[in-house]
């Protein structure tokens, strides 16, 4: 099935550390690398250097051609595992000079996108610390190495920075996964949940003043400032009002809560707003249920394991029907006939 890219090609840019990483195993692997990098609109030439920002979308889009091509199937795990902190460039620097994990968590609330203008942490400081990730100027539910890339490495890093082998309270992801579910409790623990309303990591109680193995306030502070002055000089990347809105529906259908009104509430805006800015794209918010529930009928359908009466719920609907019906609409087959396709 066929990607998508077209709408990201202006959006949020990242150092392209993750597509560096993929395209080295895919070498390793003996497989053609242009056809992959082309396929995401990248070229040897951007991968090459590496001090060349990368089109996030185009991120994502390589990570899945390449999972595709050398047959792993979770790829961002398996770069998060083995991946050296110093690739993080500034970022990791400051983290691992702050005092505490708290403030290195608040360190990398806070300066992330230097590293990923489409990723914002949010870090809330309390008995157990979280970490919540959340999508900015890219539609979450086209990526899923990315994201598990990126909650693999936050947990290890944080083990690495405090010299403790914890494992978190809890670490949930928006998209959902059939099976392989023990991959990732074999280094998250028990508590990892796929399909939650969230991307977040819960730490363990305490441990937000937990003493950093190589905090120095001294190195920190100029490293602060190195910081807040790359913030000042980069412009923010404004993701598309609608990519907010599609951010915001996808973890609400399988409660049955996509509905314009619950949006607007949780955008803090009015349901005449939300359509009129919507209405500024071309769009409407009907029109962008639609598009986002047939983006995902494919993309669950494509796990085969998954039984396609969970991915009715997961869309919203309450009968098997319902989804058929809608699935025939939206492409002209039904899920078994999209899922034999695929």
């Amino acid at each position: 099935m066929k990607r998508p890219t077209g709408q990201l090609a202006a959006l949020p840019t990242a150092q392209g550390g993750l597509t560096r990483l993929a395209a080295d195993r895919v070498r390793s692997a003996g497989i053609g690398l242009e056809p992959l990098l082309s396929e995401a609109g990248l070229t040897i030439d951007q991968i090459a250097d590496p001090d060349r920002r990368i089109r996030v979308g185009s991120q994502i889009a390589f990570l899945a051609a390449a999972a595709e091509a050398i047959h792993d199937d979770f790829l961002g795990l398996t770069l998060a595992e083995d991946f050296d902190f110093r690739d993080l460039g500034l970022l990791y620097y400051v983290m691992a000079s702050s005092e505490t994990l708290g403030s290195a968590l608040s360190r990398a609330s806070r300066y992330s996108r230097m590293t990923n203008e489409a990723i914002v942490l949010q870090y809330r400081e309390a008995n157990e610390p979280t970490l919540r990730l959340t999508y900015s100027g890219v539609p979450r539910h086209i990526d899923e190495h990315q994201i598990e890339f990126c909650v693999v490495a936050l947990v290890r890093v944080a083990r690495g920075l405090s010299g403790r082998q914890f494992i978190p309270k809890r670490v949930s992801m928006i998209h959902v996964r059939s099976k392989g579910r023990s991959k990732f409790t074999r280094l998250l623990g028990t508590g990892v949940e796929f399909g939650g309303v969230a991307d977040e990591i819960a730490f363990p109680a305490g441990s937000a003043g937990w003493a950093l193995v190589d905090g120095d306030p001294k190195l920190n502070r100029i490293l602060l400032k190195v910081c807040e002055d790359i913030l000042r000089a980069r412009r923010r990347t404004a993701g598309a009002f609608r990519i907010k809105v599609e951010n915001m529906i996808a973890p609400l259908l399988p409660h049955r809560q996509g509905r314009a009104s619950v949006v607007a509430e949780k955008l803090g805006i009015s349901e005449r707003t939300l359509e009129r800015r919507l209405g500024q794209e071309g769009v409407n918010f009907s029109k962008v249920l639609q598009d986002l529930k047939a983006s995902l009928a494919i993309r669950y359908l494509e796990e085969v394991g998954m039984p396609i009466s969970r991915i009715a719920w997961l869309l919203g609907f309450e009968e098997v029907s319902s989804f058929s019906h809608a699935c025939r609409r939206w492409t002209g087959k039904s899920p078994r006939e999209l899922r034999r396709s695929s």
